[in-house]
């Protein structure tokens, strides 16, 4: 705050002077004339420096600190001279403080001085009379007859009062027993008396009478010191201690002044050191008391201290805090500066103290008034300066101001508007999932061609709006702030596979066909082909990887979806390779695409896929991050970075600038053609930004589109190794067991494009074949018969088969003949669409076996397996789960489903039922308890997550409780194992189901003591995934 306006006052200044004082430019000119032109040149140059003082105030007024820029320029200016005000009564405060502690150090100085002095006279008196006491009990008590009569007391005491200063009197005062009274009164010659009426004092066991008395107090003798209350305290307090007793201040006599007694215990001569109490009242002869009067002897002290500046003094017994007793000084109440000083007169049980305040009050601080108020006019002048500079800018902030609540009211509509998108969404999630589940289940009836096509039709409606639905929720989560990545260990392949799977369907469903380029402009040769869709994933990724699996997965299939709406002709492509590595071959790639413009999957050309990543921090040299973040995979971070490459139709340029913005598209006609809402792609930039990469494309209308994008990942390469040595390795969800049946074996590919032949290679070697290239039949004769090595396999593309049928069909009759029974096994790698067309015109030569693209692992390991007789035969086709694994898998099982919605019991009971298991259900929470309470008959449970009264969480915990503490029971021997049906451990495999499998997350399913979760409604390959893990096949049982 300071520098601003330090900075805005110096800006004001450059621009002020010359505004006032050289407005007129003719007096300008007749003052340089004045002046000369040296002075002509110093005046031009202040009119500079005062133009861009004023350019630099204005500018800073829109760059300067925000607090300031919204706040009302008045508000600063009360603010300033409130806090000038403050500065000045500070400075008052400080110098004031100052001097008023300097005082109070003088009061303290003096005050404690007094308190030292009257207390050393008072031990000082105090150990005269203890020595008296001795005297007493040595010549009184320890002669016999008494060396020591009331005279003799009284002429001692008085000539030796100089050594007590303090004390106006001393007394002594012998125990006498009831039993010796009247003996006693005899010898004296007079009677016992009580101290306040001067009677005799009535019978009593014990007596204190004063036998001898200073002159001073000689009106004492014969009076009882037992008859006093406070009196018999301090005597017996005395006695017991052996430690002098003081009393409260009373009036003395005669004087009426304030005093206090100080009291000795006198003891016989024999009494050991470390006696006991009950010892020392044996021991006890008498008591020494000394009156002290405390008003006369401060009164004294104060007068040899006299001094010019005189303080007043006032002497407290605080032993009662609420109720302190002045011995000294006036009462009344004084709010000056007062100091306390405490006092201690020997007796443990007395507190007293001094305080000590000046006689006179303090001068006017004179100088502190001075400074403060100087202080405060410079700041006022100040103010005054500020106030004339910020009014020139008031329509300038208030127009500002404007502007900020208009912006604060579009984001709180923008805030509303995401709430009510997820809400929304939420409500219409679950009946959606009843719709679609009912349709599945509608689906396994018995319908005719027309009526499945209908469900079928409504099937992809539902799907396709629960799509749509999902898009809005995450971009509603996304404005929100609201959405969080997971971190679980996961496959990058495995996505990709399922990726491909997912869109290898749609790719053939489309049906698009086109004359490859390779044998464009021949009408006699030209063949038909369609779309080609590819992954390639580089040897330098990372087998495991932790991170977000479903968000990853989610960035690629949006960018899949749109590649395979917009794309008619030619290929979808993509790579996915290691940020270094992609770093290390881009001169290596400038010179390969410069030699073969057409060196890509399908012959088409593509928009250059570098262009798409040149503005990434990770490919910037001099970024302080890049030797660190990026310089090995043996660092602790994964940066992996993904292409999607098209020869779709492109992104016009002038919308290329809004392809993030939600809910854009590049022209009204796109969502009429293609549909789509436009979010997926700002969905997608949102989720990049969370896993800490960057999102760019490069695009040419008429040639493609190439999206590529960075990810960061924690590395998981220890614990990946430590995961294969001890699991068989997973291929989409199936077991790798090919690896072993196809290891050492060699693959000749036959592709004239190495980019396609390099696709092909990445999925052999991922079996663990060895992979030679050739790029058409005659290479790959000359390969077969120059001795390469055992070929076992040979994978032909349909582009190289079909360029010359003759030639294939010769390369085919010399395989089988001269391989004869352990000839290569040949297939044909085709598409789905082509297939029938290549029967037709090759139906005179021998047909290989076809493996239809785009190529899956999983799908080709099982095409492999097939045609040459080895592993497992029964794999599906295109990967999928076959029907009758998971019903043998779920046949004859017990399962509980939880769900509170009826409509979504049914879907999931009917589900399972279809599977051949017994399924039973529950509405609540509170009921799944009750049924999995152990003993019980479930081999798994299906719970749902949001539940009212109590969520599928919360049951799980109770449950794993219940399971834990019945275990804890069986394992220490307090129930029987038969009494739980002869099972040790008991753990129900509970599964969640949710409609939004992003929510349910690993980690929240972990925590809890879930064992996974499938979505609903239940999908095939992630049902068979999760109960893969728990039930095992009946099929493999009856084997």
């Amino acid at each position: 705050m300071v520098v601003y306006v330090l900075l805005m006052i110096c800006c004001w200044i450059f621009s002020e002077i010359p505004m006032n004082w050289f407005d007129d430019g003719e007096s300008m000119e007749q003052k340089a004339g004045f002046f000369g032109s040296r002075q002509k040149i110093w005046f031009r140059l202040w009119e500079r420096l005062s133009r861009s003082g004023w350019k630099i105030y204005h500018c800073y007024q829109y760059i300067g600190p925000r607090n300031v820029r919204q706040t009302w320029w008045r508000k600063v200016l009360v603010a300033w001279v409130l806090v000038s005000i403050f500065g000045s009564m500070s400075v008052f405060w400080y110098m004031n403080s100052h001097t008023t502690e300097k005082r109070k150090e003088t009061l303290a100085s003096m005050c404690d001085e007094r308190a030292r002095m009257l207390q050393d006279q008072f031990n000082v008196s105090m150990n005269h009379l203890q020595a008296l006491a001795i005297l007493v009990s040595t010549f009184h008590h320890g002669k016999n007859p008494s060396a020591i009569d009331q005279m003799t007391f009284a002429r001692y005491t008085e000539r030796t009062a100089f050594e007590r200063p303090l004390t106006s009197g001393v007394a002594y005062a012998v125990k006498v027993l009831h039993a010796q009274r009247a003996q006693f009164e005899k010898q004296q010659g007079w009677t016992i008396k009580r101290m306040d009426t001067h009677e005799p004092s009535p019978i009593h066991e014990e007596y204190a009478p004063v036998i001898f008395a200073q002159d001073t107090i000689s009106h004492v003798v014969s009076l009882d010191m037992l008859s006093g209350k406070e009196d018999c305290d301090n005597v017996l307090r005395a006695r017991a201690s052996g430690t002098g007793v003081l009393t409260a201040p009373f009036r003395l006599l005669k004087s009426n002044r304030l005093g206090v007694i100080l009291t000795f215990a006198v003891y016989k001569s024999e009494l050991p050191a470390n006696a006991t109490p009950d010892e020392r009242i044996q021991a006890t002869d008498g008591y020494l008391g000394g009156v002290f009067d405390i008003e006369s002897l401060v009164e004294k002290l104060l007068h040899q201290l006299a001094s010019k500046q005189t303080i007043i003094v006032n002497v407290y017994d605080i032993t009662n805090s609420s109720d302190p007793i002045s011995m000294y000084g006036s009462s009344a109440a004084d709010n000056s500066t007062c100091h306390v000083s405490s006092l201690s007169f020997g007796d443990p049980f007395k507190k007293h103290e001094m305080r000590c305040r000046f006689k006179h009050k303090p001068p006017l601080p004179w100088l502190e008034i001075v400074s403060s108020f100087g202080i405060l006019v410079i700041a006022s002048l100040i103010g005054y300066i500020f106030h004339a500079t910020m009014s020139r800018i008031e329509k300038v902030e208030e127009d500002f101001l404007e502007m900020m609540e208009l912006k604060k009211r579009a984001e709180a509509a923008d805030v509303a508007k995401s709430q009510f998108l997820a809400t929304v969404s939420h409500e219409i999630r679950t009946p959606m999932n009843g719709v679609l589940g009912m349709l599945q289940m509608l689906m396994d009836t018995d319908l005719d061609i027309t009526q499945q096509d209908y469900v079928r039709t409504a099937q992809d409606s539902g799907k396709a709006l629960v799509s749509l639905i999902n898009e809005v929720l995450d971009q509603a989560k996304i404005e929100s702030g609201k959405l969080v990545l997971e971190a679980v260990r996961f496959k990058p392949r495995a996505i990709l596979d399922d990726v491909l799977s997912l869109f290898s369907g749609k790719s053939q469903d489309k049906g698009i066909e086109f004359v490859s380029l390779a044998t464009a402009g021949n009408s006699d040769n030209g063949i038909c082909w369609e779309e080609q869709l590819a992954v390639y994933i580089s040897d330098r990724v990372p087998e495991f990887v932790i991170g977000d699996p479903g968000r990853f997965r989610q960035i690629i299939t949006n960018l899949m979806g749109n590649s395979i709406k917009f794309t008619e002709k030619g290929h979808i492509f993509v790579t996915v390779h290691l940020v270094e590595e992609v770093m290390g071959s881009i001169e290596v790639e400038t010179e390969a695409s410069s030699a073969n413009t057409l060196n890509t999957l399908s012959g088409f050309p593509v928009a250059d896929k570098r262009r798409s990543w040149e503005s990434f921090k990770a490919f910037n040299q001099e970024s302080p991050m890049f030797p660190q973040t990026f310089s090995s995979t043996s660092s602790e971070f994964i940066d992996v970075i993904v292409s999607v490459e098209d020869t779709g139709v492109g992104i016009p340029r002038e919308s290329q600038s809004l392809i993030f913005t939600p809910f854009m598209q590049v022209g009204p006609s796109i969502s009429r053609t293609h549909g789509g809402t436009g979010i997926g792609l700002s969905i997608s930039k949102c989720l990049v930004g969370l896993m800490n990469g960057e999102i760019g494309f490069v695009s040419e209308p008429q040639i493609g589109s190439t999206f590529t994008f960075t990810a960061v990942f924690t590395n998981d390469r220890t614990n990946s190794m430590e995961y294969k040595s001890r699991q068989p390795q997973q291929i989409n969800g199936l077991s790798e067991s090919p690896l072993s049946e196809f290891q050492g074996m060699t693959a000749l590919v036959v592709d004239p494009r190495p980019v396609r032949a390099k696709v092909t290679k990445y999925y052999l070697q991922r079996l663990g074949m060895s992979v030679e290239m050739a790029n058409d039949l005659n290479q790959a004769f000359s390969s077969i018969a120059g001795g390469l090595g055992i070929i076992n396999v040979v994978l032909v593309d349909n582009e190289a088969w079909s360029k010359d049928t003759d030639l294939a069909s010769c390369f085919s009759n010399k395989l089988r003949k001269d391989g004869g029974s352990d000839s290569p096994k040949l297939f044909l790698l085709a598409n789905s669409i082509s297939s029938t067309k290549i029967n037709a015109a090759t139906s005179h030569v021998y047909f290989p076996t076809v493996i239809m693209k785009p190529l899956r692992a999983s799908m080709l390991a099982a095409s492999l397996q097939r045609a040459m007789g080895v592993g497992n035969k029964g794999n599906g086709r295109n990967g999928t789960v076959p029907l009758l694994s998971l019903h043998n898998l779920l046949h004859g099982k017990q399962i509980l489903v939880v769900d509170d919605n009826v409509v979504n019991l049914r879907v999931a009971a009917g589900a399972l039922k279809k599977y051949g298991a017994q399924v039973a259900s529950a509405d609540s929470g509170k009921k799944a308890i009750t049924m999995l309470k152990p003993p019980h008959d479930f081999d798994a449970c299906f719970m749902d997550i949001q539940m009212p009264e109590m969520d599928g969480f919360e049951a799980t915990r109770r449950i794993r409780d219940m399971e834990h503490d019945v275990n804890s029971r069986i394992r220490h021997g307090e129930v029987s194992l038969e009494a739980y049906r002869n099972v040790a451990h008991w753990h129900t495999p509970i599964l969640a189901m949710t409609a939004d499998v992003i929510q349910a997350t690993h980690e929240e399913c972990t925590k809890c003591g879930m064992d996974g979760y499938v979505s609903k409604p239940f999908e095939g390959e992630q049902l068979y995934r999760e109960v893969t893990r728990f039930f095992k096949s009946t099929a493999s049982k009856s084997q």
